[in-house]
């Protein structure tokens, strides 16, 4: 055997044994938590059910989870006490309660944890498990904003934002969404790139609004997606690109945001930005469509009253128009009574009647096609958080 060999054969030995004593230690400290929960170490319970939560070294179990939860948060583990909260809330491994839930994120508030302050303030502002109340949820929120949790944070801002539990009031809440913002919460970059677009609570300035909607849109935000494309659509911000719009309009349709499809739908329509393909309009415009989106479903009519990417057919034309009519849309009500009358009598006795669904919700700005330029801030977010490893 030569010198070399001999060199590379006790290397390898060397890290098999390396390798084993890693495991050996990975096993020695699962054993070693397990021991020290069995003897009511409140630390250890907490990480072994967190163990069992995320499956780390163990299989998988939820019921396990929470029964290692409801020990550590009996004898007063504050992190214990709000995963065991989070386990009622979303009902994993015990029947979902939010009155339990409620329960826990409460006992754990109350000693601080800012995290189940946060969930409690989104209990409180949702009605789960409780009355309403938006001015209970602002306290829960503020006491944990202030301990700088991001999504605590976020709803504070949207508190504001809206006037809910207290007074309206932008530039408190673009204060609160920018503290989440430099933290990364993407919902709260997503609004305050709205805030900076409109001029609301700071002065309007495009420039920053693309600044914050494509750090939102980078970590998957399909409404921020949504916006950034209507602003290279409108060039507001940055140089006007239709290539650029469709990328992130299709980004944030494929994550089903009606408004995002809906204006993909006019881009293959127009030509704008991709090739000009009627069928791929009508299969967004569809999309958006089910989802009740009014200027998708007169577009849709549309398509169908003249052939266009579908076979001619009056009645599904009719059934379309009816839809968007129902939920307000006034081109929809003068096509529905052009194809009525001129077009499709004998055909449309038996369509569709029309839903009481409605749709409101809206972003930054003028769509590009039979858009209506209504928006809303955005809904409340919160994540279900606090599942946190010490």
């Amino acid at each position: 055997m030569s010198c070399l060999e001999a060199k590379m054969r006790f290397t390898s030995v060397g890290l098999i044994f390396a390798l084993l004593l890693i495991c050996c230690a990975e096993e020695s400290e699962l054993e070693r938590t397990r021991r020290l929960a069995n003897d009511g170490d409140a630390f250890s319970q907490y990480n072994l059910g967190y163990k069992y939560y995320k499956g780390t070294g163990v299989p998988q179990d939820y019921m396990e989870a929470v029964k290692w939860y409801r020990m550590s948060a009996n004898q007063g583990d504050v992190l214990a006490q709000s995963n065991l909260g989070f386990m009622y809330d979303n009902g994993a491994g015990v029947p979902q309660d939010y009155k339990e839930a409620v329960k826990w994120y409460r006992i754990s508030a109350e000693q601080g944890y800012a995290k189940a302050q946060s969930k409690l303030g989104l209990m409180y502002d949702n009605g789960t498990g409780v009355p309403q109340n938006y001015k209970e949820a602002v306290k829960w929120y503020r006491m944990s904003a202030v301990q700088g949790d991001a999504d605590a944070q976020y709803n504070l801002g949207l508190m504001y934002d809206n006037g809910a539990g207290v007074p309206q009031d932008y530039e408190e809440a673009v204060k609160w969404y920018r503290m989440s913002s430099d933290q990364g919460q993407a919902q709260a970059q997503t609004n305050l790139g709205f805030m900076y677009a409109n001029g609301t609570g700071v002065p309007q300035d495009y420039k920053k609004a693309v600044k914050w909607y494509r750090m939102s849109a980078y970590q998957g935000e399909a409404l921020a997606q949504y916006n950034l494309g209507l602003m290279y659509t409108n060039g507001a911000g940055v140089p006007q690109d239709y290539k650029e719009a469709v990328k992130w309009y299709r980004m944030s349709a494929d994550q089903g945001d009606a408004d995002a499809q809906y204006n993909l739908g006019v881009m293959y329509n127009n030509g704008t930005g991709v090739p000009q393909d009627y069928k791929k309009a009508v299969k967004w415009y569809r999309m958006s469509s089910d989802q009740g989106h009014a200027q998708a479903q007169t577009n849709l009519g549309f398509m169908y009253a003249n052939g266009t990417g579908v076979p001619q057919d009056y009645k599904e034309a009719f059934a379309w128009f009816s839809l968007a009519k129902a939920i307000g849309n006034e081109k929809a009500k003068d096509n529905l009574d052009i194809v009525a009358k001129e077009k499709a009598r004998e055909q449309i006795s038996d369509a569709m009647s029309p839903p009481t669904k409605t749709h409101n919700r809206g972003k930054w700005g003028n769509g590009i096609k039979d858009s209506e330029g209504n928006y809303t801030i955005g809904e409340r977010f919160g994540t279900l958080v606090g599942e946190e490893s010490r």
